[in-house]
């Protein structure tokens, strides 16, 4: 069996500031094939911006292993690695001022990659036409960033990302800053990449709807796979007489989008259990574990439920002291004075 286009194994990545070490990735494994488009979501400080710069050479991992299309990136030398990020990878970021320059119209931007890259001739321009074509903006190729909407200029920023024909294509908030319509436009695009280019493609987003845009979405939390939702495609059969006698049957084919949330288990079998369920459940620190027809039961300690029902109690007679004191002190209030 090949290896997937992206594996991550026990991936870490340690910050040290000043005397102090922080860690962005906490043994994170994740695995993507070839040509997948894939969302990576997660709350500010989760890792999901760490591990779009490692897997785009920006970074290096502390440990672990990481391999995208056969490169071993903690082992590469630097020479190596600014040779991958310049010929395997393609950035999209949601500042346009990251990815174009403001004084070149669509066309220089363009080529502006592939010039740096040491291509000359006729072949480079025409690349860049055939980029602005497939992103949908040949009509605008001698137009200038004033001259273009923001989601234009988004999109002149992927064909900007794909001009050194990667294969990896790492977008950073690519919607961030436009509106609903002009996203799936965007997302559009990106669909049409993967699909006719077959480039590898990663979103970091904070859209809670890029479930309904992408194969997959990945959710990182402290620095950890924590959770994946896969989209699937179920389609059901309706039988319907209009006579009412089954004479004549039509049978009517719908095909809905089903999304399914899956906790993820790493090898070591830790998981991460949803904040809102611990606290729903009373679950602090520990939990028994319940071995059923179904699967794996998780409860709270029986310690941690005594100690819940006793703080309810107390908090129920402080509630019931505290009504009662306040109608003796209204009615106190209330007595008339004696003559």
């Amino acid at each position: 069996m090949s290896e997937p286009f992206i594996l991550c194994d026990g991936l870490v990545k340690i910050y040290k500031v000043a005397d102090l070490e922080m860690v962005a990735l906490r043994e994170l494994n994740l695995t993507i094939e070839k040509g997948e488009l894939v969302g990576i979501v997660g709350s500010s400080g989760s890792g999901k911006t760490t591990l779009m710069n490692i897997l785009g050479g920006l970074d290096r991992p502390s440990a672990g292993r990481v391999i995208v299309d056969g490169h071993d990136l903690l082992r590469m030398s630097d020479r190596d690695m600014n040779r991958y990020r310049r010929e395997k990878v393609g950035f999209v970021w949601q500042q346009s001022a990251r990815n174009l320059v403001p004084y070149l119209n669509a066309i220089d931007n363009v080529m502006l990659p592939m010039t740096l890259a040491g291509i000359t001739g006729k072949g480079k321009r025409k690349r860049a036409e055939e980029l602005l074509d497939l992103v949908g903006l040949a009509e605008r190729k001698k137009h200038h960033l004033p001259e273009l909407s923001g989601g234009e200029q988004q999109r002149v920023a992927i064909a900007v990302g794909l001009a050194n024909n990667p294969t990896l294509l790492l977008a950073d908030e690519p919607t961030g800053e436009v509106d609903s319509t002009t996203a799936q436009t965007i997302y559009n695009t990106f669909h049409t990449l993967t699909s006719e280019m077959g480039i590898t493609t990663l979103i970091v987003s904070h859209d809670p709807g890029i479930a309904r845009q992408v194969q997959r979405v990945v959710g990182i939390r402290d620095g950890m796979l924590a959770s994946e939702t896969v989209r699937q495609f179920r389609t059901t059969e309706t039988v319907e007489s209009p006579n009412g006698d089954g004479t004549e049957e039509t049978t009517t084919t719908e095909t809905h989008m089903h999304f399914e949330e899956l906790v993820v288990v790493d090898r070591a079998g830790r998981l991460h259990i949803p904040a809102e369920y611990l606290e729903q459940f009373s679950i602090k620190g520990r939990a028994t574990l319940e071995v059923t027809e179904n699967g794996i039961l998780i409860r709270p300690t029986t310690q941690d439920r005594v100690e819940v029902e006793v703080a309810q109690k107390q908090q129920n007679q402080e509630q019931g002291t505290g009504g009662i004191s306040s109608l003796l002190g209204r009615l106190h209030l209330r007595r008339p004075k004696s003559n």
